[in-house]
């Protein structure tokens, strides 16, 4: 496969497209460290396989392992899953793996973002991270795609399309000196129209309050079709997350799409919030490389964290009160594909959730 260094995807026409395009498939990594997830990650594995499972129902999955862990993942996986023996560091796909671009022919390539743990050694979440560098080469390796290699980082999760020529990203993450020291506001617009081939930048303030990844949008917010985003929100002035999702609001509401819209709000009460408890923390082993886990501390819960599949929605079910609120607003989103509820927290306590270890691979021709 080709490498493509200076350049970019929009000059040659290619576009990353809306989630909810047709996929041809989506890709997975598997859980097994004990210093992120706890009790030896078996809860977090069954969660995963529960996202799996869930989603094969509507396009084929690709779960990537580690040799070690390869005959615990296929015994329980469905044999629908596939497995493919790839090294990582964990198991955040949708933040190690390409973004996959199309053009107007339906030819594919993927970009592979350089990538530092989120922030590197000035607030990284571990060390090393050098097999998760090296996925989404392997991935556009095993799906047969060149591969685009821009030279700044990105994560996944901070960056949501419409596939019209619309981007939505946050200040907090973006604009963190820990990702591309120096890099202003319009140079990382200008990066992002060459390598997503968008067209406006629509630019969010905070991410989800305690959010690790400092901010990822795919946890405050995303698109569910042209014009329409769907806002975490809650209307409790106590909560930290108040003034975020007011804030974020005030700037959809003043903003347009690439084609002149203005946006439809379809607001989703987050749950809880929610706190790791004392025996949750206890099942998590200490690592000095590894941001360590504490009884209390809050989590970075949010309903938008979902997977869009062909034929499915995948939630995260976080809170009994609240679930039903949630999978009630994606119906009204959503209404050709069905909602589908997985427990979640356990994917909640390694520090994301649905979205975050999940990547599509749109459909080409």
């Amino acid at each position: 496969m080709t490498v493509t260094r200076h350049v970019s995807p929009a000059r040659q026409g290619f576009r990353m497209p809306a989630e909810y395009s047709r996929h041809a498939g989506c890709w997975m990594l598997w859980p097994e460290r004990p210093d992120n997830w706890r009790l030896g990650a078996k809860p977090a594995q069954a969660a995963f396989t529960a996202v799996a499972t869930a989603i094969s129902a509507s396009e084929t999955v690709r779960v990537g392992v580690s040799a070690r862990q390869y005959a615990n993942a296929r015994a329980q996986l469905p044999a629908a899953v596939r497995l493919v023996e790839i090294s990582s560091n964990d198991a955040w796909m949708r933040d190690v793996g390409p973004t996959i671009v199309v053009d107007d022919k339906g030819r594919r390539r993927g970009i592979d973002w350089h990538f530092n743990a989120w922030g590197g050694l000035q607030g990284g979440l571990y060390f090393p991270w050098d097999l998760d560098a090296a996925v989404a080469q392997k991935v556009c390796e095993v799906e047969g795609l060149d591969r685009y290699r821009p030279d700044f980082i990105l994560e996944g999760g901070a960056i949501h399309v419409d596939g019209q020529g619309t981007l939505l990203v946050t200040e907090q993450c973006l604009l963190n000196p820990n990702r591309n020291p120096g890099m202003s506001r319009e140079g990382y617009e200008a990066q992002l129209r060459a390598w997503l081939g968008v067209e406006t930048v629509v630019w969010l303030g905070e991410g989800v309050f305690m959010d690790e990844t400092d901010g990822h949008v795919d946890n405050l917010a995303c698109f569910t079709a042209p014009g329409e985003v769907a806002l975490t929100w809650t209307e409790d002035r106590r909560d930290p997350m108040y003034p975020i999702v007011r804030d974020a609001e005030a700037r959809l509401r003043a903003a347009c799409d690439a084609r002149g819209r203005k946006f439809k709000l379809h607001k989703m009460v987050q749950p809880g919030p929610l706190h790791m408890t004392a025996e949750e923390a206890r099942g998590v082993d200490a690592c000095a490389d590894t941001k360590p886990r504490q009884a209390g501390e809050r989590l970075a819960a949010s309903y938008v964290n979902f997977y869009i599949a062909n034929r499915h929605v995948v939630m995260p079910l976080l809170d009994a009160k609240r679930d039903a609120g949630a999978a009630a607003v994606l119906k009204r989103c959503f209404p050709t594909r069905t909602v589908v509820g997985v427990p979640a927290r356990e994917i909640l306590l390694g520090g994301g959730n649905i979205h975050c270890i999940t990547q599509q691979v749109p459909a080409g021709k």
